[in-house]
This record gives structure tokens, sequence and C-alpha cells, in this order.
């Protein structure tokens, strides 16, 4: 199993796991693959404490961490701001309506109010200026050895910065031209996504959109993402030549993470028929559970969502509720996750889930080979 892109990380297994939980990143890198760390959520004191926690909890292992500058969205053109200006020069652009829409679905829901000492930023990482002092914290810690964008290609000087240091750099993509302008940027690697996956995710099926990303940028490594639960589905993402399987959903049901029981739950019992791609919680195309919220604005009465990362601003709101209140706000909170929660049934540790999908990537290939030796017989 080991590709060109595990030699360079000095990794075991291409099993790369996104997580915004310290537990499973640093779990699934001590059992041979590489946990990546979903930094968004943190502001750069906060990644600061997790990096530090991390760095002492893989031993000698090496992890990622994800960041978010999307290509495109509202204020882009603002850098000469604090990230505390630009939340406030930000905030003056979401219309009244949109902040008392979203109070009211949450009213109707019962959901509690947060209380004033746990309230946080509205503005998180979601821009260039608030990514920057997140990179700067990522550079501190040595075994951080890759970083990945989740939207779009990273600005010019996010990326020698990063390169400049030895590590790698690559960029999530949901169709060939943007992994070209990835590869036109000199990134290391691309994490191609099909429109199965969680988070955000364009409109074509990784079936589909994997060997078209593979042949149009090669011989750039490719990481196969969107839809992959299990060790067959890696074994054919590295068929059609991937270096390596990015996994997201999969690690919500595992015991070591940070997800509330009741919000679990709601994973474990989900089909692949359950979820939607909504703009209702950041503004862009994002799989998730449908619920009461996504639906509420698809309805007549609402002021329908504006474009990142405004929709985020006003949404974070449910989204810190969701955390506080887990089981009020059951049918509204954010639920993200791809169509392979149809398969994520069971809770296990996260070490099992590492080496099921190692034994199941076995288990193909020997039938394959069983197959290739009963067509030379």
């Amino acid at each position: 199993m080991r590709t060109e892109i595990c030699e360079k990380l000095g990794i075991e297994f291409p099993i790369f796991a996104f997580s915004h939980c310290r537990d499973v990143v640093a779990a699934v890198s001590k059992a041979g693959g590489l946990g990546v760390l979903g930094a968004v959520g943190f502001s750069p004191e906060d990644l600061e404490i997790e990096l530090k926690w991390l760095d002492e909890n893989v031993g000698d292992k090496p992890y990622g961490v994800d960041i978010v500058i999307p290509s495109k969205y509202e204020g882009m053109d603002i850098d000469d701001m604090t990230p505390e200006e630009l939340e406030a020069e930000m905030a003056k652009h979401i219309p009244q309506e949109h902040r008392d829409f979203g109070r009211k679905v949450l009213a109707e829901h019962d959901v509690p109010e947060m209380p004033e000492d746990e309230k946080h930023h509205e503005l998180l990482g979601w821009t260039a200026v608030t990514a920057a002092p997140q990179v700067e914290a990522i550079l501190r810690h040595d075994k951080a050895k890759l970083v990945a964008n989740a939207l779009g290609t990273p600005p010019a000087d996010v990326v020698e910065q990063i390169q400049s240091t030895g590590r790698l750099v690559g960029a999530l993509c949901g169709s060939v031209k943007h992994a070209l302008r990835h590869k036109d940027a000199g990134l290391d690697f691309v994490v191609c996504q099909g429109t199965e996956g969680g988070g955000h995710c364009g409109e074509v099926a990784s079936m589909v959109l994997w060997p078209q990303v593979i042949d149009a940028i090669s011989p750039m490594p490719v990481l196969a993402a969107g839809g992959i639960g299990n060790g067959r589905q890696v074994a054919s993402a590295l068929a059609m030549g991937a270096q390596g399987a990015w996994t997201g959903s999969l690690w919500l049901t595992v015991e070591e993470a940070d997800v509330p029981p009741a919000q679990m739950q709601t994973y474990v019992e989900a089909t692949s028929h359950d979820t939607v791609r909504s703009r209702s919680f950041t503004g862009k195309p994002c799989r998730m559970l449908r619920n009461d919220w996504t639906d509420a604005w698809e309805g007549d009465d609402s002021p329908g969502t504006l474009p990142m990362p405004l929709q985020m601003m006003v949404a974070l709101d449910a989204v810190q509720r969701g955390h506080r209140y887990p089981e009020a706000a059951k049918d509204v909170n954010f639920n993200p996750v791809g169509q392979v929660v149809g398969q994520m049934n069971r809770v296990e540790r996260t070490a099992d889930v590492v080496q099921r999908l190692v034994n199941e990537y076995l288990e193909a290939c020997e039938r394959l080979n069983a197959l290739n030796d009963r067509a030379l017989a």
C-alpha cells in the first residue's frame, strides 16, 4: 500500500483522516496513517494548544492540518485589517432579517441561548486574513508535515510560506478545472472529492471524477476523497492511480470522536438518502444531514442564504448552541457528512478502523489476483 506520498511523509498506509478532533488525528497517525486536524473552528491561540497536544501525543509520527482560505468569498479584497477589524466589517453586510430568521428557527425548537461568557468570535478562519495566523501557528510545529486548503487554491504567498519549510501543501478540488489550477499554482498534491463526500463538494461523483483528475494532472499526486468507508473503496481509488484515500465522515462515529452521543446516534441511524447539499450553514454547497434547519432555509419564508463567510457568521450561533445543547438541537444541528454515512452503522475504535481498512484492501487485492490467475490459467 505504501505509495510515493507515503514515502515523503514517512507514513505506513495511504490513509488520510480529516477530523476536528485531536484524539482522532493522533490515533490515526499512531496507527500508521496520517491524521489531519481541521483548523477552521479554532482561534490561533486555541489551534496552538491543539497542535502542542498533538506534538506530545503522536510519538514520532507526523500529522497534517486543514485550513480554509476560499478562492472566492465576500470581503476577499480586504487585506489590511486585523481579524477583529475584518469581523466587524463583515458583520455590517449581514441583513438583520437573516439573523432574525436563524434565531427564529432555533427558538421554534427550544434551543437555549448561549451563555454570554461562552460566546465566540463569528469569523473563524474562513478568510485569508483570519487563516494567516493559523498558518503561522502550524509552521511552529515540526510534526505538522502537511497542510491542505479546503476551498480553492491557496494564495501564492501562503504556498511559498509553507513549501519553504519543507512541508507539503495541497488543496481539495471538485472538478478537473480546479485541479489544473492547483497544479499551475505549484501545489504538491490534490485532494479530489466527489459529490458524495461530506462538507463542501461539487456535483460530479467520485467514480467519474477521480480518473479524470488523475489523468489531467499526472504525475502530480492525487488523494481520492468522497464516499470512502471501507478498504474495497481504498483499493478502487489506488487502482485508478490515486496515491491515497482522503477520508472524513468515517471518523465521526469512532470512540475517540468529540461528538455528543445524541449527534453520533443521528449519524449511526442515518442512511445514504438522508444527506443534502445545502448552503444553509456556510454559504457554499456543503453536504450534510438534512434536517429542520436545512429545510427552513429552503422554505418560502426564508430570506435566502448569504455568500461565504456571511452565512457562516449567521449560522455560527446555531453551531455553537448545537454543541452546547446537543439534545435540544438534534433537529437543527450542523451535521456535515457524506453519503457514506449509510455504512457508518456502528461505533469503532479509531485504530480498529485503520486496521479494518487495511485488511479489507488486502482482501480486495487478493480477489483481483485470484481473478487474474484464473484468466491466465
